[in-house]
C-alpha cells in the first residue's frame, strides 16, 4: 500500500471514529443525562481508551457542539432535499415534523446551548452553530415569505410564524416528558400528528382575518 492509500485510510478511520465518539456520548446523554457522563463513560461505550477521545475533541463541550451543529446540518440538509417546487405547506410540515419528532433530542440541545452561552464556552463553534442556523432561517423565512405574498398566510414578518412554530415545538417536547400530562393526552402519536397539523394552519390568514 502506497504511502498515500495510508494516509487517506488513517484519515477515513479517524473520520470513522469520531463519528463513533459523537454517536456513543449523544446515546448516553439521552439515556442518562449529560451531568452524569463523563470521558470515560463514552471512551468504553466506544472501545476505546480515554486518551483517544482528546485526539478528537478537547473537552465534552465540544463534543455537544459538534452534535448540535450536526443537528441544524440535518435541517440544512431536509431544505436542500426538498424541491423549491414543494407543496409549502408539505415542507412546513416536514420542518415541523423535524423539530418535534425526537423531543428527547431537541430538548437536550436546548439545555446544553443555555449552558454553552452561560459559560461562553468555544466561541467558534458556537459562532458556526449560530450560524448554520441563521442560513436555515433565512431559507424558512423566504419560504414563508412566499406564502404571505400568496395570501395563503397571516400578513406578518416571517419572523412571526417561525416563532410560533418554534414555541409550539418547544412545548409539545417538553410535555412529551411531562408523566402527567402524557397520562392526560394519551397517544404520543396521535398527539403529535394533531400538532403538526395545528403548526402548520395557525399562521394560515383566514385565521388571522379582522
Amino acid at each position: 500500500m502506497s504511502d498515500l492509500a495510508k494516509a487517506t485510510q488513517k484519515a477515513r478511520e479517524f473520520r470513522q471514529r469520531e463519528q463513533s465518539i459523537l454517536d456513543c456520548a449523544f446515546q448516553l446523554f439521552i439515556e442518562q443525562g449529560e451531568e452524569k457522563v463523563t470521558v470515560e463513560m463514552i471512551a468504553d461505550k466506544v472501545g476505546i481508551g480515554k486518551g483517544t477521545i482528546y485526539k478528537h475533541f478537547e473537552t465534552k463541550n465540544e463534543i455537544y457542539l459538534l452534535l448540535m451543529i450536526r443537528y441544524e446540518e440535518e435541517l440544512a440538509d431536509l431544505f436542500r432535499r426538498l424541491d423549491a417546487n414543494t407543496d409549502k405547506e408539505a415542507l412546513m410540515r416536514e420542518y415541523f415534523r423535524f423539530r418535534v419528532q425526537d423531543p428527547e433530542k431537541y430538548l437536550l440541545f436546548d439545555r446544553l446551548e443555555c449552558k454553552l452561552l452561560a459559560d461562553k464556552a468555544v466561541p467558534e463553534l458556537l459562532e458556526k452553530l449560530h450560524a448554520i442556523r441563521a442560513a436555515n432561517l433565512v431559507k424558512l423565512s423566504s419560504i414563508i415569505q412566499e406564502g404571505i405574498d400568496e395570501q395563503k398566510l397571516a400578513d406578518v414578518p416571517p419572523e412571526y410564524h417561525i416563532g410560533a412554530a418554534w414555541a409550539l415545538a418547544h412545548g409539545a417536547s417538553a410535555l412529551s416528558k411531562s408523566g402527567f400530562y402524557q397520562k392526560f393526552i394519551g397517544n404520543n402519536d396521535d398527539f403529535f400528528e394533531f400538532l403538526l397539523t395545528a403548526g402548520i394552519r395557525m399562521g394560515n390568514r383566514n385565521l388571522h382575518k379582522k
